[in-house]
């Protein structure tokens, strides 16, 4: 389906495009879905589609995405786009339904944790959340990068079957 008609809105500092499906029934309360990296607003629109009976959906691009400009100060750090969220809702008037994928899910993890009375439920789709656990790969890569050992590392992984080497 086509994307939901937008505006760009004055928010907290930043300017931002905002997609608009106005819920079909009264009264209803505000969503905010918010899109991962390489992502943008619309998204969401299917799934804002598909709630328009029971939320009022509002879906920005975060700035520097989509329609929205960058950051004034070119800030892209994870805090930046959590104030930029929490400004929205803000001007919206809280509390919200908050969605979040990828980017947009540590985003809106951060900022419930952060600013809960913002928040009224907390809906991630494959959130980009740091694991508790350390993995392998950062440490194998800085090992072959170390001058001689790289080396020694390289000619012995090459030996090895093309399972093992992946």
């Amino acid at each position: 389906m086509p994307p939901w008609p937008g505006e760009k809105r004055a928010v907290g500092g930043y300017t931002l495009f905002v997609r608009r499906a106005a819920a079909t029934t009264a009264p209803s309360e505000p969503a905010v879905f918010v899109h991962g990296l390489g992502g943008a607003s619309t998204n969401w629109t299917d799934l804002m589609y598909l709630l328009r009976d029971r939320v009022d959906g509002y879906a920005p691009d975060l700035p520097g995405f989509g329609h929205s400009p960058a950051p004034p100060d070119q800030n892209y750090r994870l805090d930046s786009h959590v104030r930029a969220v929490a400004a929205l809702i803000e001007e919206l008037g809280a509390p919200v339904h908050l969605f979040g994928n990828s980017l947009g899910g540590a985003a809106t993890t951060r900022l419930a944790a952060e600013r809960p009375e913002l928040v009224r439920t907390l809906t991630l789709v494959a959130p980009a959340l740091p694991s508790p656990f350390p993995r392998r790969e950062p440490l194998r890569l800085a090992l072959f990068l170390t001058p001689g050992l790289g080396r020694l590392l390289f000619t012995r992984t090459r030996r090895e079957p093309a399972e093992v080497q992946a």
